[in-house]
């Protein structure tokens, strides 16, 4: 009998989907594909590639009406903000405009009697590990310039959002990229450690859990296969004593609670000079209670349910530990939805926190954020890099010049200024420690996603 995955909507817990498992067969003729396309694939010209690939884009951005409800059933996004259409453009058409500038030999200074440069090529077959929390974005980042750069790609997409990997074959199809050259494929986990130790993948890319990292690490050992793997986070917010409230508390609060917390890059701790701590306490608590939980249906509701009532239950426990040290609440969260084993939990906003409590050093990823107050940018650079975690961190103040300065101090991917919870597609999006390795989008992107060959000429 065939084995079924299903996909578990955060909603109402029906079952929106199921798909049967991809078969050996199945994966087997898939790899082969991939091989055979990809040989064809990297005599194509860059222009006619960036022609298709745009079909690509177009494809997938005009199927928008359709995928917004979807991720709604899916992983739980209020439909007010219209999916992921805006971060998948601006990503797309910026790594095929910039695929050729990126791509291009590097010349060597002019030696007499040789030509030499160092060519880009195409690594092979790349099998791309999406996650369900921004399903769209974070296979879009590797997925276009993959393609883009000559690779084969193989997308196994999260069991939370199925129908995003779908989406994604359905504009390949569209597009009329060489059959082979991308396919979805339903995976269990036995069955990609299987495919990843076989070989004949060439890179992997993964977004996900640090012990999903290590799996996978442990399943590529031997094969020589290059890894591009972004982990967990646990991203800091330092308010300097300078900072401006108006323009940093509204996104601090957005930074905290967007998709019900579960960015990779949101906001999970908060530093505050001590100067300015009591009126940016009051003013976030103050706007915070305008994130109110709700159905992700309804056009009012700002905070949707997490993805799976486990994952919810992870951020109740962090919560009711750092009570019982003595934190101290703000929001009143009662709401008959918000229970044990749901995924409805509503935002939650600490006090008198310090970093004995799991909330203010390991991943939460959910809607609950931790504000504490710091003696001076000492302390919080300090307290900043107190995390195994390091993806983004983020620097409020006037002065850019500090911002720069402390920034080179923080053991993080991204440096940000006045802002947080955004990648910038010109910009390498990495991370440090057990945040990962590797790098996506920029032509920083590109050179994960190729390999270097040599070219040394003698004349005679």
């Amino acid at each position: 009998m065939t084995e079924l995955v299903k996909l578990i909507s955060p909603v109402d817990g029906s079952v929106y989907a199921e798909r049967p498992y991809a078969e050996q067969a199945e994966i087997e003729r898939a790899v082969e594909a991939a091989k055979t396309a990809r040989l064809a694939w990297r005599e194509t010209t860059l222009g006619e590639r960036a022609k298709i690939m745009t079909h690509f884009a177009d494809a997938l951005i005009a199927m928008n009406e359709e995928i917004v409800p979807e991720l709604a059933w899916q992983m739980g996004r209020p439909v007010r903000y219209g999916g992921e259409k805006g971060g998948v453009e601006e990503r797309a058409r910026h790594m095929i405009a910039i695929a050729e500038k990126a791509l291009s030999p590097i010349e060597l200074p002019e030696k007499p009697g040789f030509i030499r440069h160092i060519a880009r090529e195409p690594v092979g077959t790349v099998l791309v590990i999406a996650p369900w929390n921004y399903p769209y974005l974070t296979a879009v980042n590797s997925i276009v310039p993959a393609l883009m750069a000559g690779n084969a790609v193989i997308l196994k997409h999260a069991s939370q959002t199925l129908l995003v990997g779908e989406r994604f074959q359905l504009a390949a199809d569209r597009a009329g990229l060489p059959k082979g050259l991308f396919q979805n494929l339903v995976l269990s986990h036995r069955d990609t450690e299987h495919l990843i130790g076989s070989g004949r993948i060439d890179h992997i890319v993964f977004t996900g859990s640090v012990e999903g990292g290590r799996a996978i690490e442990r399943a590529a050992a031997g094969t020589f296969a290059t890894l591009g793997l972004e982990l967990g986070g646990k991203d800091p917010a330092f308010v300097r004593a300078d900072a401006d409230l108006d323009q940093t508390v509204d996104n601090l609060v957005d930074g905290a609670f967007f998709n019900s917390g579960q960015s990779c890059c949101g906001i999970e701790r908060i530093y505050v000079d001590r100067a300015l701590y009591p009126e940016f306490l009051e003013r976030f608590v103050a706007s915070a209670k305008g994130w109110k939980l709700g159905n992700p249906f309804d056009a009012d509701t700002v905070v949707g349910p997490m993805a799976r009532g486990s994952f919810a239950d992870h951020v109740r426990a962090q919560t009711a530990e750092a009570i019982r040290k003595g934190a101290v609440t703000h929001l009143d969260t009662h709401d008959e939805r918000d229970r044990e084993g749901s995924p409805y939990l509503a935002p939650q906003v600490l006090s008198n926190v310090d970093h004995q409590m799991a909330v203010m050093r390991e991943e939460s990823f959910g809607p609950v954020i931790g504000i504490m107050q710091v003696a001076d940018d000492e302390e919080a650079i300090t307290l900043m890099n107190d995390s195994p975690y390091g993806l983004t961190a983020s620097i409020w103040t006037r002065d850019l010049d500090a911002a720069a300065r402390l920034g080179a101090r923080v053991e993080t991917g991204t440096v940000f200024a006045n802002r947080c919870d955004y990648l910038d597609p010109s910009l390498v999006w990495t991370g440090v420690k057990d945040t990962g390795k590797g790098g996506a989008l920029s032509e920083v992107g590109y050179q994960m996603l190729t390999q270097p060959k040599s070219f040394h000429l003698k004349k005679i």
